[in-house]
């Protein structure tokens, strides 16, 4: 089988899965051959080698039974970087990002860009390696109560060339940071999927791990215990971001506004126009 022939067919199984299986194809192709997807346009015709052929076999299988194209390869982009995955930790969502974006533009409109940053959940460390990437001379901490994903993510600093100033921290939610509080900028990614619609099989998300996706019974479970350490973490005026998804967004955004009654927190809305994070301070202002 030809590269040509084997990216036609592949992408036409793969279809059935996401409807993305042109582009799985070509990431799973790339995968194996360790090539360029670019190379796939003048290679079309190069005959895969039989370690290719079984290893492409065994990856479209995988895909096939649902488990998500990062965990196969390992790989995922996240704001214009790499970062190793894998099942300890969720994959990088695109829709994240923007959470990113908005918290640069805050702590630079703040002249706070030399201060520390807080990542709670921060699993594979995408959201601090990018923050600490993008803000030299900021320190940023990222916690989780994985080991498996703190794992991940100091070997994702050290691959981003941010390991002396990013620093991960295994423990819960907030509490491994206290000696370092008061910080100038908070994020977090917290589990926010009510128990009852955690997917099954074989929806990719079911492959992720049931402690980052996880919030409880109304998705905000963690959610309520961070707010209650937010006083004694954050210095004056800092802000303050969270992600989840339509139908948890708003309740966070009560919870918020009945904890701080100053706070006046703004939903964001992610590439699809869903509300996706949250950005406030404890004293109010606008983000």
């Amino acid at each position: 089988m030809t590269v040509a022939e084997a990216l036609r067919e592949t992408g036409r199984r793969l279809e059935a899965v996401g409807g993305t299986g042109r582009l799985d194809a070509a990431l799973l192709l790339e995968y194996v051959t360790d090539e360029p997807r670019e190379s796939f346009i003048t290679a079309g015709e190069r005959a895969l080698t039989q370690p290719e052929t079984a290893g492409l076999a065994k990856a479209v299988e995988r895909r096939l039974a649902g488990t998500p194209i990062a965990y196969i390869t390992g790989e995922a982009g996240f704001f214009g970087r790499t970062f190793a995955v894998d099942e300890r930790v969720l994959v990088p969502r695109p829709e994240t990002e923007h959470i990113v974006e908005a918290a640069l533009a805050a702590l630079r409109a703040r002249g706070t860009t030399r201060g520390n940053i807080a990542d709670i959940g921060t699993g594979s460390g995408a959201i601090a390696i990018s923050l600490s990437a993008e803000l030299p001379d900021a320190w940023v901490f990222g916690t989780d109560i994985s080991h498996g994903a703190i794992d991940v993510a100091r070997r994702n600093a050290a691959r981003n060339n941010v390991f002396q100033s990013c620093t991960f921290l295994h423990g819960d939610l907030a509490l491994p940071l206290a000696r370092f509080a008061p910080f100038d900028g908070l994020v977090a990614n917290l589990p926010y999927v009510p128990t009852a619609a955690i997917p099954a099989a074989p929806d990719p998300v079911a492959f992720e791990p049931a402690l980052a996706l996880d919030g409880g019974p109304d998705g905000l479970a963690l959610y309520r215990r961070l707010i209650a350490m937010l006083p004694a973490l954050l210095a004056p005026e800092a802000p303050v971001f969270f992600e989840a998804a339509p139908g948890t967004i708003e309740p966070l955004a009560e919870l918020v506004a009945t904890a701080f009654p100053g706070a006046r927190p703004h939903i964001g809305a992610d590439y699809a126009g869903l509300h996706r994070y949250l950005a406030f301070s404890l004293k109010g202002g606008t983000l």
